[in-house]
């Protein structure tokens, strides 16, 4: 367990001599959970924090046609909503379900907070691992409230395009993208082919070409 967190970036810069010693007088739980079930429910209380031992999970939530978005996948060694786990309403913000056998580290967040108060690297860390969740939660509000799937989907080739760069692989299939953008992957094709017809994009399987930058980002609402 101790090799695991020492490539966590709540633990990063402690050894796992350093780590032992920092939880060998601190209580902890072991959880397990199989494929597809939920860890958490949207609302529930968010009372510790839990990291990622083996497995990857999954934040959902869904949309007020019912229609389920896939927020994120979290992978080990990471930790499940660390920028909730103080605060007023510190509840978990989407459900977080299993992607594959999941086992968790679980410290109670009295448990965390002397962690926190005992070691000044791992204070660090977790403020710097809720900054960055921020930050991607902006991103990714802003993302999701773009109105047409033609909005989405450009902003994403925006980001992933470099500056100078017109040429790009898409790291995933449609169907992965549908669910990422909550559409469905004949809605995607569609545009994705109108894009091209349009010559916005030259699209070839996974391979696209930015043809017109400023066009598409014009579309970006």
């Amino acid at each position: 367990m101790h090799q695991i967190l020492v490539n966590s970036l709540l633990f990063k810069g402690l050894d796992s001599n350093e780590i032992n010693d920092l939880l060998i007088s601190i209580s902890y739980k072991s959880k397990k959970f199989v494929k597809n079930e939920i860890i958490a429910f949207s609302g529930s209380e968010l009372n510790g924090i839990n990291i990622l031992l083996r497995g990857s999970v999954r934040g959902e939530m869904v949309d007020y046609s019912g229609k389920v978005i896939k927020i994120e996948d979290i992978e080990s060694p990471r930790t499940l909503a660390p920028a909730f786990l103080f605060g007023k309403n510190n509840n978990y913000p989407v459900d977080i379900v299993a992607n594959n056998n999941v086992e968790l580290l679980y410290f109670h967040k009295n448990v965390f907070l002397k962690i926190l108060q005992l070691n000044q690297i791992v204070l660090m860390n977790y403020l710097n691992i809720i900054s960055t969740k921020s930050q991607f939660l902006s991103t990714k509000l802003k993302f999701l409230s773009f109105q047409t799937i033609k909005g989405k989907f450009a902003h994403y080739l925006i980001n992933l395009a470099k500056q100078d760069n017109n040429i790009l692989i898409l790291p995933l299939s449609q169907t992965k993208l549908a669910d990422l953008f909550g559409v469905s992957r004949p809605a995607l094709g569609r545009v994705i082919r109108e894009l091209h017809n349009d010559k916005i994009i030259y699209a070839e399987g996974k391979s696209i070409k930015i043809l017109n930058r400023n066009t598409l980002q014009s579309l970006i609402k």
